[in-house]
């Protein structure tokens, strides 16, 4: 006599395995996230996410292409760069908890009005996020993505540490990263001697750092500065 046969596989047999499979890939790659967040409570990150992308880019054109990149620890950071930075990307670094809704809501109302994204309302730590674990792509997840990896950052970091690796890692130029990268690139002086003209004319690139690196007397790059160092003496730091 034969075994008792198995009954057949329906659809909802097929979802369910693939929503465990979905389920588990989720969970190791939120481990994943976790376990690097957590190292950088006392290790620095040798490279990021973006960091990969643009020495590919590089490389592509030419392949002896190197990113410029120099760690430097946060005591070593002129105190004005960081204020310039506060006062230019995240006024409320020191009392959001990773979000910025206020800064959010009027993004999307400007978004909403020129029927375009021309504001996004990012946090430090945000951009953080999307600097070390995602790539400059757009996805239709990105944003879920970013807001898991922020409230990691936000739970096992402090402010500080939080600003020290943002100051080390964001991109300021063609292939240029990080702070004293940044310093030696722009005015051939390390970054803790960067005065207050220059740390806000550094801010103020942070948004589109490749063009403003060959656009240096942009008009709009200029008023930005000036605007950002009337903020600086209003901006505290960790």
């Amino acid at each position: 006599m034969g075994g008792k046969a198995s009954p057949p596989r329906t659809a909802g047999w097929y979802l369910r395995k693939a929503l465990l499979a979905v389920t588990l890939l989720a969970l190791l790659w939120l481990l994943w996230i976790f376990g690097h967040v957590l190292a950088w409570r006392w290790v620095n990150p040798a490279e990021t996410s973006f960091m990969e992308e643009q020495l590919e880019r590089l490389q592509d054109k030419n392949p002896e292409a190197e990113l410029r990149h120099q760690w430097v620890e946060y005591d070593r950071i002129s105190p004005n760069i960081k204020r310039a930075l506060i006062a230019s990307e995240d006024a409320k670094f020191l009392e959001h908890d990773g979000f910025d809704w206020e800064a959010i809501q009027i993004a999307w109302e400007k978004n909403q009005k020129k029927g375009r994204i021309v504001a996004g309302g990012s946090t430090i730590s945000q951009q953080l996020a999307k600097n070390l674990f995602l790539s400059s792509k757009r996805t239709p997840w990105r944003k879920a993505e970013e807001a898991v990896i922020t409230v990691m950052l936000e739970a096992l970091l402090d402010k500080r540490r939080i600003l020290e690796i943002y100051l080390n890692v964001i991109e300021w130029g063609n292939g240029v990263f990080g702070i004293e990268a940044a310093a030696r690139h722009y005015y051939k002086a390390p970054a803790a001697r960067l005065s207050v003209p220059q740390a806000a004319k550094l801010a103020a690139m942070v948004p589109n750092p490749r063009y403003y690196d060959t656009h240096r007397s942009d008009r709009k790059l200029l008023r930005k500065t000036a605007i950002i160092q009337r903020r600086m003496a209003y901006a505290d730091i960790p």
